[in-house]
């Protein structure tokens, strides 16, 4: 079985290595870099940011209480080159994990796609099934002006943090590069066109914009009429900063188009196993705009995948755990089951742990809270703002997946010191909800 894929991401490589694994005969077509959008320009982008804003915010607190003479100075662009240098390494290590599974890597642009091969390079490679992981592109909305803002693509090439920066849009890179920018000393606007963060509960939602966005000011049902150099023009007046769009994002299709089904939003539709339109090609990750997340990218490659070399293979979209990175981050779960009049809510504040223990004598130190039926114990949803929600929350949604309810956790014994406090939660229900 000779398979083509096109796109280097999360999603391409682990089609490439799920494939190569199943003995396929496996060539991956990247343009630029190994890795794609997610480790060069946003997740791991982001990461890097936030690990030093961390610190700059921490060292500030440190210096207030005495604990250390001064508060330390950032330097932008040496934080920019960093990252630069730590994902560029990270690149290298995938590289060598890709072609040690038996992946050819193949580097430079598809210049033409037809129903037997792929050109690359001004070479031809044949396929028996082809898979589109081509990723998607920052969305610029019609607006006035629009090729004058920024967007996640040009955050690394910024020589200084700006004094003034507006940041249009709603939703996770919104709040993400807002929370960075304010924290290293710009005055910061986030302009949505409707509800910021529409997917949070309104209690958590809250606490994120007063404690983890302190100082960022969220303007909700704004439009946005004009872009310019120096400012932006919306329904409610002029505002003084350089802009940033995070308006959403545009599959990556054009190579594609005339060979499959398109959907509405310009994305490949595909079927739970993958498949497009076209039964020799599949598609997966953000170019599908199902799930615009890393590890459902992955998983998506790894199901088209298996597929592709005739073995069966279903993609779930149940119960997909999700995060903000923030000073701590902000995770959460919601099951498809609708609000009903035996839903219980509990929360509890953060307490003190690693990551955690110096925020006590401010209050921030998160909240988490729980949403279960007080009948049966099923657990309906799940909020957590902690230095270790990011990683409790997978293995709750596996643990709701696998069926376990409220009781099943009272004899659950946690490690210690830990900030979790959602088995806290689950513990405390299974003795007295």
């Amino acid at each position: 079985m000779k398979i083509v894929i096109i796109g280097g991401g999360p999603a391409g490589r682990s089609a490439a290595m799920g494939a190569a694994q199943l003995e396929a005969n496996v060539t991956l077509i990247e343009k630029k870099h190994i890795g794609g959008t997610c480790l060069h320009e946003g997740c791991m982008v982001i990461c890097g940011f936030n690990d030093v804003v961390k610190f700059y915010q921490d060292s500030e607190k440190f210096q207030k209480m005495g604990i250390i003479p001064q508060k330390h100075l950032i330097d932008y662009s040496q934080v920019a080159d960093g990252i630069k240098k730590v994902t560029r390494k990270i690149e290298n290590v995938l590289k060598h994990e890709t072609r040690e599974s038996g992946v050819e890597i193949v580097t430079g642009e598809v210049s033409r796609v037809s129903q037997e091969n792929v050109v690359a390079n001004g070479k031809e490679h044949s396929y028996d099934r082809l898979i589109i992981a081509t990723g998607a592109r920052p969305f610029i909305p019609p607006i006035n002006g629009a090729e004058h803002a920024l967007t996640y693509k040009d955050v690394l090439d910024l020589k200084n943090v700006p004094e003034n920066l507006n940041i249009v849009g709603s939703g996770v890179i919104a709040s993400e590069f807002a929370g960075i920018f304010a924290s290293l000393g710009s005055n910061v606007n986030i302009l949505c066109r409707g509800q910021f963060l529409k997917n949070l509960d309104d209690e958590i939602k809250e606490y994120v914009v007063k404690n983890l966005l302190n100082g960022v000011n969220v303007h909700e049902n704004v439009k946005v009429n004009e872009i310019t150099r120096e400012n932006i023009i919306t329904s409610n007046g002029e505002i003084k900063g350089l802009s940033f769009l995070a308006t959403g994002m545009t599959p990556n299709t054009e190579i594609i188009k005339g060979m499959v089904k398109m959907g509405s939003k310009g994305h490949i539709e595909v079927n739970k196993q993958m498949q497009t339109s076209n039964p020799s090609i599949y598609a997966a990750g953000d170019v599908v705009n199902t799930v615009n997340n890393t590890p459902v990218a992955r998983m998506e490659g790894l199901v088209a995948a298996r597929n592709a070399c005739g073995i069966s293979s279903t993609m779930d979209y149940h119960l997909i755990p999700q995060s903000l990175t923030l000073y701590y981050p902000v995770s959460f779960l919601k099951t498809e089951s609708k609000k009903a009049s035996n839903e219980f809510d509990v929360r509890i504040r953060g307490s003190a742990g690693p990551g955690s223990f110096w925020n006590v004598l401010d209050g921030n130190t998160g909240l988490t809270k729980l949403s279960t039926n007080i009948e049966n114990g099923e657990i309906t949803g799940a909020y957590s703002i902690s230095p270790s929600s990011r990683t409790s929350m997978p293995y709750l949604a596996k643990m709701i997946k696998d069926g376990y309810k409220t009781f099943d956790f009272d004899d659950f014994i946690e490690s210690h010191p830990s900030t979790d406090a959602l088995y806290k939660l689950l513990h405390f229900l299974a003795k007295y909800g």
